[in-house]
Order: structure tokens, then C-alpha cells, then sequence
């Protein structure tokens, strides 16, 4: 048998290693930043066309490259950082495996321009898919200019798995920021479309915080430093009172990385314990500097994961840092932007504000929408209004008690549910166990209900109805709260507007990365307007990395996860009845949007079995 196995030619093997580096714009930016800051660049400037999918500009003023380094910069594996495998555990360079621009010449357009400051000439390069198309001199200033256009050009079916261009320039965003805020002392512009994203100065580390996220971020600023023998920690953390309901705006840096971490992320949750509510999420940008030969950042492609080989201390040093600050900011004034130059010394601290969860809040009344008779046959008397406590006694019946029968989908069987009498009225038949499930008496045994699955059910078939009629109902905001949001989020909220209209919220745009909630649903009971708004974006990103829907379903997800009643939210008997009855009325009554069971039948029979009988 002749030989099958053979190397890959240079091209193929390039794209193969890309589709681990660039697996979306911002991958190929975040390599291009990354290669400015450690070409020693103090201005960067980005420029952004049709979200990066037709050009992603990087601009620096760095050292640059002779014309040798810059040909050998597109080769794999080829790099400036490391000599020997020692190299690898005392890292300080964002970039070592000399793979970035080798993997994004495989898979788009590229132009290099570049100088070094002793030389009178600088050198353009243009590639194309790993194909040098043309080298020679050019007059260029000092550093370095690379341009990606057209990505994914010679791999379209990579192409067709982007996202639109708002969610792939909130991943730009996203990166960028990250950069930014790892090097305050470098200045950094993004233009998108000719338009001009940020603008940062040079500065300190809470200045560049004010200006990538909002001057409200002023007075709630809380400094962070811890130096240990092991690892030092400084930065800083918000306002237990500024949480916010999405997340976004949390960030660790190891020795100037970006690195995601939720077991780093449980350490800074679990000091703020007790002060903020379980859904909320602190603001933090906190910075680690630690040995490089304890850790491993070469665990994963994109580097955003590092190995600790003492994760427990690291895990520590954080908890009581973050501690240590929220002890300090309750007898002390918080960041005096006084001493940080283009600010001014007059603002006045926030008063402090504690936050109180009224843990038996009792939800309000259903608002009941009319069914068509056919969907709920037998149980038109429990929406007759909340007038009539109960449904009237049917005349062919006794008097005692009346049986009220309604289709399940779920089964071809009838559900009879028990409604209670005078006699039993004070215990009743229909009753809730832990505040969470809903029990009712039938003719045949018993049916429980899990009333958080449930409303969700019922609510996403109201919500996906409202958003393909494009007819939901407000109800307009007594004063009406704005939301800062971060420039990611504000992108995703301004692309689903037409969707948010048609659910009954009514948002505008309120100035940078800020928006005005005037309305929302006309059916939500809700206390805190801005509490839900952040719950639903949150919510629907979080839907958008784990699921594959289309954006109406996700709203209608998202929403309904966020309105439902939950666990623990008392209900009284006409609101578990109505609430039963809708959900009977859903095409698909037995499952949650989530997949999860909505109620459960106990039979007579199962029911005498556990007795022996």
C-alpha cells in the first residue's frame, strides 16, 4: 500500500492555526493592539469599518521593524520575545508564539507599513491569504500601520458564521476596552465608519475608568491595594450601592493581561457578600502582579485563561483586598479626583444607601388577558374579574363544591381542579408549598405547579405574540430612570429597539452610552424599572453565548426569565388560579421556555400506594 500521510502545504496549515487565533474581528484586533503596546507605542489609533469585517486599522507610534523583521513577522512561530523554553516562565509581553499576524494573513488582506526611527525609509508589505503580493520601500512616519481588510475572504463559510454588526462591534469594543484599561499611560482612539468611538488621553488609572465608562463612575470609585510576598493586587472596585444588575464591567489583569477567571471573580463576589443582592455584580478593575514563573498563560489560544500553581492564596489575597477596601470606604471619602488632572474638585460623596430586599413581597394581581373560548373551555369563570373571589356554583352540581374541568395538552386526560367551599375555605384546595409550588386538589388526585416555570411559560407565549403583532402595551414611568450602560451594551440596546417597542418598552437614546427608560410593559408588576432593564440585556447576553436564537426569541426569553413571579413570592388563591388557568391555555403548557417541567400530576392510585392501600 503506497504512503496517504503528508505534510499540509504552508497555506492550509496557516488557516487551520487561524481558525484558533481569529475566530471573529475582535480576535484580530485584540492581536493587533496587543502588538503595539509591546512594540513600546503611547498612541494608538483604531479604525474601524462595516464592524471589522471590511477593515480593522491599527495605528501605532511604537519602535517598528526593519524590512527584514517586518517580512519575518508573517511567518509562523516566528517572534521577538523568546530565545529558549525558559523564555516561557518569565513572560511580560502580551504576545510570544510569534502566531498573530501569520494567522491573519491566512485568512484576510493585509498591508504593513512600518519605520524604525534611524531609518529614512519605511517598508509596505501586502499579503494575501499567506501570499506575499508585493514588498518595497515607502515613506511612512515611525511605528508601525497594519490593515486587515476582508476577513475571511478566501474562507466564506467562516464568513457566513458572523454575527450582525452590532453584536461583532460589541466584541470590538469589548477588546478594545480591555487594552485600554491595562495601559492608561497610552493614549488610544477607535473611529467606526469615520466616527469617533473614544477619545483617551494619556493619564491614571481612574481617569481612563471616567472615560471609557461615564463620569457618574466618578463618586464610586473605591481604591484596592493588598502587597503580599506572593502577589500584589491593586486597582479598583465600585460602590457596593452602584452594583449593577448586568455584567460587563469586571475586570482582572495578570501582570497587565486580561484574563477571565471565575474563580477569581467568587473571591471578589464573596467580599462583597451581604452587601449586595445575589443578582447583582460589582463593578472591579483589579490588577495582579505576580511572578511569571508561578503561573502558566499558555493554556489556551486566545490567552484570556492562566494557570496558578497556588490558586487558593491568589484566591485569598483578592478576598481580603476587596474587603479591605469596603471597610476603608465606610469611614473614609472615597477617590479624591481632585489630585487627577482634568477634573473637578467639586462633586460631593454620595450618601451611603443600604439595600434592603423585602423578602415577602407579595406579588400583585395577574393582569388576565382575554382567551379565546376555545383555548380555555371550563375555565372562562376564573377570569370573570376580581370581584367574585370565587367562580360561581354551577347549577347541575351540588352547592358544597363545584368541579371546574379544563383541556391539558399535555395529556388527553381531563384536569379537574377542586374549588374550596364554605366549609373549607380557610385551609382551601388550592395552596402553595415553600412559596414556590402551587398545589391544587382535581377529582383524580392532585396536581403541583412550579409557579416560576410556569409564569415563564406563560409569559414567553405572550411576549413572542406581542413581538411578531408588534402591538405591546406601556405603561409610561413616573419618573423615568436612565441607565448607563457600557459601550458594548449600549451598541446591543440601540440594535434591539424596534424589538424592545414591540414588547411595551419605550427607551431612548440619552447621551453617550446612555439611555432613558420612559416606558415599560403595560403587564410587568415591577418595583424598579432600572433593576428590569438591566436584568433583561444581561439576561439576553447570557442567552446569546449559551443558545442559538434568533433575536425575538431570545427577547421573549429573556423577558419572561426577568418578569416571572419567583421562588419564594407569595400568591393568594385567585392569583394561583389564574395563574394555573393560563398556563392550561398555552399551546405547550408542559414545559418552560428553559425545558423544565411546569407542574406535575399525583394520581389517586400512586397516592393510596404509599400507604400500603
Amino acid at each position: 500500500m503506497s504512503d496517504i500521510i503528508q505534510l499540509l502545504p504552508d497555506a492550509i496549515a496557516n488557516q487551520i492555526a487561524a481558525g484558533e487565533v481569529v475566530q471573529r474581528p475582535a480576535s484580530a484586533l485584540k492581536e493587533l493592539l496587543e502588538n503595539a503596546v509591546d512594540a513600546g507605542a503611547t498612541q494608538i489609533q483604531v479604525v474601524i469599518k462595516d464592524a471589522g469585517k471590511q477593515l480593522i486599522q491599527v495605528i501605532d507610534n511604537g519602535k517598528g521593524m526593519s524590512a527584514t523583521d517586518a517580512r519575518m513577522s508573517f511567518e509562523r512561530h516566528a517572534t521577538s520575545k523568546i530565545r529558549s523554553s525558559q523564555d516561557l516562565f518569565a513572560i511580560r509581553t502580551f504576545g510570544f508564539r510569534g502566531e498573530a499576524l501569520a494567522s491573519i494573513a491566512a485568512v484576510a488582506q493585509v498591508e504593513l507599513k512600518t519605520r524604525q526611527a534611524e531609518t529614512e525609509l519605511g517598508t509596505l508589505i501586502q499579503i494575501e491569504g499567506s501570499e506575499v503580493k508585493r514588498q518595497e520601500p515607502v515613506a511612512v512616519p515611525v511605528g508601525t500601520s497594519v490593515a486587515m481588510k476582508n476577513l475571511f475572504f478566501n474562507v466564506p463559510a467562516r464568513r457566513n458564521f458572523l454575527k450582525s454588526n452590532p453584536v461583532e462591534m460589541r466584541h470590538i469594543v469589548e477588546e478594545f476596552q480591555r487594552v485600554a484599561l491595562s495601559y492608561p499611560e497610552v493614549a488610544f482612539s477607535l473611529f467606526q465608519q469615520d466616527l469617533e468611538v473614544f477619545s483617551l488621553s494619556s493619564g491614571k488609572l481612574s481617569q481612563r475608568i471616567v472615560s471609557l465608562f461615564g463620569k457618574n463612575y466618578q463618586g464610586q470609585l473605591v481604591p484596592c491595594n493588598e502587597e503580599t510576598p506572593h502577589v500584589n493586587v491593586k486597582g479598583y472596585i465600585g460602590k457596593p450601592e452602584n452594583a449593577k444588575k448586568t455584567r460587563g464591567e469586571q475586570f482582572f489583569f495578570v501582570n497587565n493581561r486580561y484574563i477571565k477567571s471565575s474563580y477569581l471573580h467568587h473571591a471578589v463576589s464573596a467580599a462583597f457578600e451581604g452587601l449586595i443582592q445575589n443578582d447583582q455584580f460589582p463593578f472591579y478593575v483589579l490588577f495582579l502582579d505576580i511572578d511569571p514563573a508561578h503561573i502558566d498563560i499558555n493554556v489556551h489560544p486566545t490567552k484570556t485563561e492562566i494557570k496558578f500553581d497556588d490558586e487558593r492564596t491568589v484566591y485569598a489575597v483578592i478576598r481580603s483586598a476587596v474587603k479591605q477596601a469596603l471597610g476603608a470606604h465606610h469611614v473614609m471619602p472615597s477617590l479624591d479626583f481632585s489630585l487627577d488632572v482634568n477634573y473637578q474638585d467639586n462633586w460631593t460623596k454620595n450618601p451611603e444607601t443600604k439595600v434592603q430586599v423585602d423578602r415577602e413581597y407579595s406579588y400583585k394581581t395577574f393582569n388576565t388577558p382575554e382567551f379565546k373560548k376555545s383555548a380555555v373551555s371550563g375555565w372562562e369563570r376564573l377570569f370573570e374579574g376580581n370581584s367574585n373571589p370565587r367562580p360561581a356554583v354551577s347549577q347541575d352540581q351540588d352547592e358544597d363544591q363545584e368541579i371546574l374541568t379544563f383541556p391539558s395538552r399535555a395529556s388527553s386526560n381531563e384536569v379537574r381542579m377542586m374549588i374550596p367551599t364554605q366549609e373549607n375555605e380557610a385551609t382551601g384546595t388550592t395552596f402553595q408549598v415553600e412559596l414556590s409550588y402551587i398545589v391544587a386538589q382535581m377529582s383524580t388526585g392532585l396536581l403541583i405547579v412550579d409557579q416560576q416555570s410556569a409564569h415563564e411559560r406563560i409569559l414567553y407565549d405572550r411576549y413572542l405574540r406581542q413581538l411578531q403583532s408588534a402591538q405591546g402595551a406601556s405603561q409610561q414611568c413616573l419618573f423615568p430612570p436612565t441607565v448607563q450602560l457600557n459601550a458594548g451594551d449600549f451598541t446591543l440596546v440601540m440594535d434591539m429597539l424596534p424589538e424592545l417597542y414591540s414588547l411595551g418598552f419605550i427607551v431612548e437614546e440619552f447621551g453617550k452610552d446612555t439611555v432613558v427608560i420612559q416606558g415599560v410593559p403595560a403587564d410587568v408588576q415591577v418595583k424598579n424599572e432600572k433593576e428590569l432593564f438591566e436584568g433583561l440585556v444581561e439576561q439576553f447576553k447570557n442567552f446569546k453565548n449559551e443558545l442559538s436564537l434568533d433575536k425575538r426569541e431570545n427577547l421573549a426569553r429573556s423577558l419572561s426569565r426577568r418578569a416571572s413571579i419567583k421562588k419564594g413570592q407569595k400568591l393568594n388563591p385567585q392569583e394561583m388560579e389564574t395563574l394555573v388557568g393560563q398556563l392550561f391555555a398555552s399551546q405547550n403548557p408542559n414545559y418552560s421556555p428553559a425545558g423544565n417541567k411546569t407542574f406535575v400530576k399525583l394520581d389517586l392510585n400512586s397516592i393510596h400506594s404509599f400507604f400500603g392501600k
